[in-house]
């Protein structure tokens, strides 16, 4: 397993840098393991919803967890307002950071993440992890 940690600015968007980051590193295969920051908009695709909810206000990133890959990444998030009140769901584009948020990935390297449309399944491409093809070594 290798780790990247990166650092996103103020205004920057969380799931559009993420995964243009998953992109530039050539990533087939990751996790989040850790993130944390803040955002001033929140945009969320919540359960057993095709419409997205959008958010105002200042909000702590609670949690985020999901896979990534060049193919697509499947992330959900967690946030709380300063109440403490904490609500979450599928993140989507939309979410700006406010003054940080600090990403650790794990990517694993034996593995090729991809997301196919699966029959009798959910209607959503969905997970398929396929193991890695090994260089054959010449003599």
């Amino acid at each position: 397993m290798k780790t990247h940690t990166f650092r996103l600015k103020p205004g920057q968007d969380l799931m559009d840098e993420t995964q243009a980051f998953v992109e530039e590193k050539k990533i087939e295969a990751g996790c989040i393991l850790s993130g944390v920051g803040s955002l001033t908009h929140a945009t969320l695709r919540l359960a057993n919803r095709e419409y997205y909810n959008e958010y105002e206000g200042h909000f702590e990133i609670v949690s985020i967890t999901g896979t990534v890959a060049v193919s697509g990444s499947h992330l959900h998030l967690s946030i709380s307002d300063g109440d403490g009140v904490t609500l979450g769901g599928h993140l989507v584009s939309g979410c700006k950071i406010y003054t940080t948020a600090e990403i650790v990935l794990a990517v694993f390297e034996d593995v090729v993440y991809s997301r196919e449309p699966l029959e009798n399944d959910s209607g959503y491409e969905e997970l398929v992890v396929r193991e890695k093809p090994q260089p054959t070594s010449r003599c």
